[in-house]
C-alpha cells in the first residue's frame, strides 16, 4: 500500500476536474472559469465601461456637493430666534425675520397662534415647550413694566447655556442691569433699541437708526458670529447701525424720545383738529400726536420711570415753558407801558387849561351855574 498526501490529492482532484471540464463532461465543478487574459479583452468594451463609470461619478459628485454646500451657506446666514412677547411690536419684527429666512418661534401670554400661522411663525403657549426647542436667540419684545416678571418666568434651565438674550426696550440701563442680575454668566447679552416701530417703519427700515450694545458676548468664534448674524438682520434692511453704551443711549433718548412723547401727549390734551388752512408745520404736529398717541401710556410711563435722565428733561421742559411765558409777558408789559405813557403824554399836550369859573354863585340862592359859553364871554370882556 501507499498513501497520498493531502496536497497531492487536492492537486489531482483539481486537475481531474479541469480535464473533465475541457472534455465537456457533465460533472459539476465549484471553481469559476478563470478570466481571459488582459490582451484577449475587448478594448472597446473596456473603454465604454471606464467612460460610463467616470461619467456617473462626475454627474453625482458635484450635484451632491453643491446641494450640501448651499444648505451650509443658507444655515450659516440664518438663526433660530424665539420672540417672547408676540404683541404688536413682536409681530412687526417677526415679519422681516421670516422674510429673511430665519426660523422664528413665538411665545406670549395671549393666544396669537392664528396670527403666528399667517406669518409663518411657530407659536408656543407654554414657555417650557418653547425653550426645549433650543433657540439660538431669545428676543424679548415685552413692555418695559413687564420685562422683569417675564424674564424671571422663563425656564432658563431648558435652554442651551450659551443662548443669546436680546431686548428691544426703549430704556437700556434698566435692561442691562436686569439681564446681568437674572441671567447666568454663560448666557450672552445684547442690548438693542430699534429707533422705530410699526408706524414709523411700515414702509421699510432703510435709513432708520438701530442702537446696540454688546454687553456680554462669548469669545469663541461661533458666539461672535451668532451676534453678528443677528445684527446683520437689521443692517440688511438698511438700518443705520449705532453702537453705544447703554448709559449713552439713555441720555440721548431722554433728550429726544422722551421729549417727543411728552410734547405729543401735551398736544393730544388740546384735542387739535385739522383745519382748511393747515400749514406744513401744523400737519407735522398732527402727525406727532397720531404717532405718540398710538403707543400705550404704559410705554410713556416706562420711559419716565426707568430712565433716570427723564426727570431732568421734564423739569427743563417745565422751566423752558415758564421762561417762554415770562418772555412773552415781558414784551407785552413793555408794549402796554409804552402805549400807556405815550398816549397820556399826547393827551396832556393837546388839552387846554381847564376854564375857571368867573365867580362863585351865592351860597344857597338856588341859581343855576353859568354855562361854559357865558363864562368864556365874561372872561373875554373883562
Amino acid at each position: 500500500m501507499f498513501s497520498i498526501s493531502p496536497a497531492i490529492s487536492r492537486a489531482s482532484t483539481f486537475s481531474g476536474h479541469h480535464h473533465l471540464h475541457r472534455n465537456n463532461h457533465s460533472i459539476p465543478h465549484h471553481f469559476p472559469p478563470p478570466p481571459p487574459p488582459s490582451h484577449h479583452r475587448n478594448p472597446k468594451l473596456l473603454h465604454l465601461r471606464k467612460t460610463f463609470q467616470i461619467s456617473a461619478i462626475d454627474a453625482a459628485q458635484p450635484f451632491d456637493y453643491e446641494s450640501k454646500l448651499s444648505d451650509r451657506i443658507a444655515k450659516s446666514k440664518t438663526l433660530k430666534i424665539a420672540i417672547v412677547g408676540f404683541g404688536n411690536f413682536g409681530q412687526f419684527i417677526a415679519k422681516t425675520l421670516v422674510r429673511q429666512g430665519h426660523t422664528v418661534l413665538a411665545h406670549s401670554r395671549t393666544d396669537y397662534s392664528a396670527v403666528a400661522a399667517d406669518l409663518g411663525v411657530a407659536f408656543y403657549s407654554n414657555a417650557d415647550d418653547l425653550c426645549e426647542e433650543h433657540p439660538e436667540v431669545i428676543l424679548l419684545c415685552t413692555s418695559i413694566l413687564s420685562t422683569d416678571k417675564v424674564l424671571r418666568s422663563l425656564p432658563l434651565q431648558r435652554l442651551k447655556r450659551s443662548t443669546l438674550f436680546v431686548d428691544v426696550l426703549s430704556v437700556k440701563e434698566f435692561a442691562k442691569d436686569l439681564f446681568m442680575q437674572i441671567l447666568p454668566l454663560e448666557f450672552d447679552i445684547l442690548c438693542t433699541h430699534p429707533m422705530f416701530g410699526p408706524e414709523s417703519g411700515k414702509n421699510g427700515w432703510n435709513g432708520l437708526p438701530f442702537v446696540y450694545d454688546k454687553v456680554r458676548i462669548g469669545g469663541d468664534e461661533a458666539r461672535v458670529a451668532r451676534c453678528e448674524k443677528f445684527l446683520d438682520a437689521f443692517a440688511r434692511e438698511g438700518c443705520v447701525m449705532k453702537e453705544m453704551t447703554c448709559a449713552e443711549h439713555d441720555q440721548h433718548a431722554a433728550e429726544s424720545q422722551f421729549i417727543t412723547h411728552t410734547v405729543g401727549r401735551v398736544l393730544e390734551k388740546l384735542n387739535l383738529d385739522s383745519t382748511p388752512i393747515n400749514t406744513k408745520g401744523y400737519e407735522r404736529l398732527l402727525d406727532l400726536v397720531e404717532n405718540t398717541s398710538s403707543d400705550s401710556f404704559e410705554l410713556y410711563y416706562g420711559l419716565f420711570m426707568y430712565n433716570k435722565n427723564a426727570m431732568e428733561q421734564l423739569e427743563r421742559l417745565d422751566l423752558a415753558f415758564e421762561s417762554l411765558k415770562k418772555e412773552l409777558f415781558g414784551h407785552l408789559h413793555d408794549v402796554l407801558r409804552k402805549q400807556l405813557f405815550e398816549t397820556r403824554g399826547q393827551s396832556l399836550g393837546a388839552l387846554q387849561k381847564p376854564p375857571a369859573l368867573s365867580k362863585l354863585p351865592p351860597n344857597g340862592n338856588g341859581m343855576m351855574l353859568p354855562s361854559r359859553s357865558e363864562s368864556q364871554s365874561d372872561s373875554g370882556t373883562s
